[in-house]
């Protein structure tokens, strides 16, 4: 499978609830870090547990895909029925078919505030 099939399987076998199939395309030792909460993910069965027990009401929305060589960037939403809508921007490492580490910045939408000093040349989203 190549580099982008693999991520783009990820979060399809994810919105299926597939947590074999996610699994399946996991190194064992694969390493995810989420930087915004300073979490450090080990291994493939915890990767698998933390997505399986996040609590329901979510879905997946792939926005894009990027690949080159083995690293592949996604950018996905996720809106979730009672904490809003989130967004995630992923770098994934994939070699011979599976994930072997990635790097995800979640955050949710308007998170954020705009500071006043940025109002003269942004607009709202």
């Amino acid at each position: 499978m190549e580099t982008e099939a693999v991520v783009r399987a990820l979060w399809d076998r994810m919105q299926a609830r597939d947590w074999t199939g996610v699994g399946e395309l996991l190194a064992d030792d694969v390493v995810v870090e989420w930087p915004a909460s300073a979490e450090r993910i080990v291994g493939r069965d915890n990767y698998v547990k933390i997505n399986a027990e996040y609590p329901e009401g979510w879905s997946i929305r792939v926005l894009r895909v990027v690949a080159s060589d083995d690293t592949v960037v996604s950018e996905v939403e996720v809106p979730h029925e009672g904490m809003g809508v989130h967004r995630v921007a992923s770098f994934w490492t994939v070699r011979d078919g599976r994930i072997i580490d990635g790097r995800e910045y979640w955050t949710a939408l308007g998170q954020d505030p705009s500071p006043q000093w940025r109002s003269a040349w942004v607009q709202p989203m």
